[in-house]
């Protein structure tokens, strides 16, 4: 493996649009993530982009992945994975806004929406407010993050947080501080290569245009 090659093939990706972009226009971004996987020989970088999506009618987890091993599928886009499991009780008229008095069901889960958060409220806000205390929850499972990529590729890193670039049409992943290190640490296998001098921009507050057309 070379650095030089994972990066080329985030470029590709990237140019094709099938790079995480948090400034979806289609997509209010509620939380994200982005996990590495690797040995000697093997790379392999998986991205979560929860949000919610008004035309796909719940919060949905994108899940990306990319690597020299994958077993299914070709690098980008992967599954699209529908979190709620009671949109129709939640927003029943399909406003876009939370009904109040239930619980957002996620696989089978009732989790309970706070006080502060009442009827009205923008279905992204109530999503946001329930992110934190359970992202476990909503972000992938080893079994989703591991459904494109070799059972036994062991994990390399995980980060909760990054600096995302504002648009790839000027910065491509190649030339942007955050996808280098990634590159290095998947090249190398060590962790410590990522040593980010960038503040992490990945909070859904730092991409106020996201989800707005």
């Amino acid at each position: 493996m070379r650095t030089s090659s994972i990066l080329g093939k985030f470029d590709l990706c990237a140019d094709e649009a099938e790079f995480p972009d948090l400034d979806n226009g289609y997509h209010y971004p509620v939380d994200a993530r982005i996990s590495l996987f690797g040995d000697t020989t093997r790379w392999a970088m998986v991205a979560d982009l929860l949000g919610y999506d008004p035309r796909g009618g719940n919060l949905i987890d994108v899940v990306y992945r990319f690597g020299n091993c994958l077993t299914r599928g070709e690098p980008g886009v992967g599954d699209f994975l529908a979190r709620v499991d009671n949109m129709d009780e939640i927003d029943p008229h399909g406003a876009e806004v939370y009904a109040g008095g239930v619980p957002v069901v996620v696989r089978g889960t009732a989790l309970a929406v706070g006080v502060q958060v009442g009827a009205g409220t923008p279905l992204q806000d109530v999503f946001r407010s329930l992110a934190p205390a359970n992202k476990g929850l909503l972000l992938a499972d080893e079994t989703e993050l591991r459904a494109d990529i070799p059972p036994d590729l062991p994990e390399l890193l995980r980060l909760d947080e990054w600096n995302q670039p504002e648009d790839f049409g000027g910065v491509l992943p190649g030339g942007h501080e955050t996808f280098r290190m990634i590159a290095e640490v998947l090249d190398s296998g060590d962790p410590t290569r990522y040593r980010p001098t960038l503040p992490a921009n990945t909070h859904w507050s730092c991409w106020p245009y996201a989800g707005t057309l």
